[in-house]
């Protein structure tokens, strides 16, 4: 009788996609100890501008101080704890003021006002400013890591530091946000993300555009993943009608033009690096079986200016490739659920999976 060869790579046992005690291991261990992406860095224009965040159940506030600089405090007063900045976007000029004890604090997070503490003996503001987690911007992107002792980023993104250079992400804006509330568990997302074994089943109006054969990979180990796929028509795009929707990024070269790059930056930032576009999916967990995907379109401020400017094919087009997406993860998280559920097989083109698993495993052991 045959048996399963024991070195086959095979899927993660249920408990790690459903045992609500695993997903708040995962906080500490995962979401505590890596750098997370926050926002983009244009989200914030002028000094004062600010945008308050939920990141891993910790209310942030990333803030233009008045050098221009963007800045990230924990959103709790150091007086008594209160939650400062409620509104989820705002300006608030020169400082940011406590609503329950007036304390106030200025843009780059040091003390300047605290009504009557001068009667309080041994007190100093210079004790008492804001809490900054550890954070910096890459690409246009703002990341943050909530633990107490950071790899520096410089180290901890070194596989991928310049990689991405060509597109000049930094410059591009977005020009389109979508949000979805999608019941399954994180990982099965980045999982479904990181193949194309489905492609041919889930994804029927992308496979004329780029053929699920037609891909490689050049991160294949680690917490940075993912390679190319060949744009089948020459000049063509990903997107309803198979054209493009803007001109090529500047700084692409032709071995770029006829490529879309797909890369996961573990844990939750998925990157789609377009000859036009770039899209970025951020995953934020809500529960074991709830996840949350903010999706941004960007696109070049020479494209965006243009007479003809229409984003609208490729809106579309990754909409509905999202929808699918999202679809059968939901149902993978149903059956995952099931008694009967055992690990199953990886196929040869799901390598990516069984490295992110890997990784996983890792960071949680």
């Amino acid at each position: 009788m045959h048996s399963p060869d024991a070195s086959i790579s095979k899927s993660l046992k249920a408990r790690y996609f459903t045992d609500p005690s695993l997903f708040e291991e995962e906080t500490s261990k995962i979401f505590h100890n890596h750098w997370l992406y926050l926002e983009r860095a244009a989200a914030i224009e002028k000094p004062g501008d600010y945008h308050a965040l939920e990141v891993e159940g910790q209310g942030l506030i990333l803030v233009k101080d008045k050098d221009n600089t963007e800045r990230v405090h924990y959103n709790m007063c150091r007086h008594r704890g209160t939650r400062m900045l409620n509104e989820a976007s705002g300006h608030c000029k020169q400082v940011i003021r406590c609503p329950y004890h007036a304390w106030s604090y200025s843009l780059d997070g040091s003390l300047v006002g605290a009504p009557h503490m001068d009667e309080t003996e041994g007190f100093s503001k210079e004790d008492y400013p804001l809490i900054a987690p550890a954070h910096t911007t890459w690409e246009g992107n703002v990341f943050v890591h909530l633990g107490d002792n950071p790899q520096p980023f410089e180290q901890a993104y070194a596989p991928v530091l310049t990689k991405f250079s060509p597109w000049h992400i930094g410059e591009l804006r977005p020009v389109h946000r979508e949000v979805y509330e999608v019941e399954a568990n994180w990982k099965l997302v980045v999982q479904n993300y990181s193949e194309c074994y489905h492609c041919p089943s889930v994804h029927p109006e992308l496979q004329p555009l780029s053929h699920y054969r037609d891909t490689s990979n050049d991160l294949d180990e680690g917490p940075f993943l993912g390679g190319p796929m060949r744009i089948t028509r020459e000049g063509g795009g990903l997107s309803r009608g198979g054209n493009r929707t803007a001109p090529p990024l500047p700084g692409l070269t032709e071995e770029h033009l006829q490529q879309a790059y797909y890369y996961l930056l573990f844990p939750t930032l998925l990157l789609s690096l377009q000859p036009d576009f770039v899209l970025m999916h951020q995953l934020q967990r809500v529960s074991a079986g709830q996840t949350r995907i903010i999706c941004q379109w960007l696109y070049h401020s020479g494209a965006i200016s243009g007479e003809n400017f229409d984003p609208q094919p490729t809106i579309d087009f990754w909409h509905n490739v999202n929808l699918e997406d999202w679809r059968v993860s939901e149902l993978t998280q149903k059956g995952i659920g099931s008694r009967a559920y055992t690990p199953g097989p990886y196929s040869s083109l799901e390598s990516m999976p069984a490295a992110f698993d890997r990784e996983y495993l890792r960071a949680m052991a």
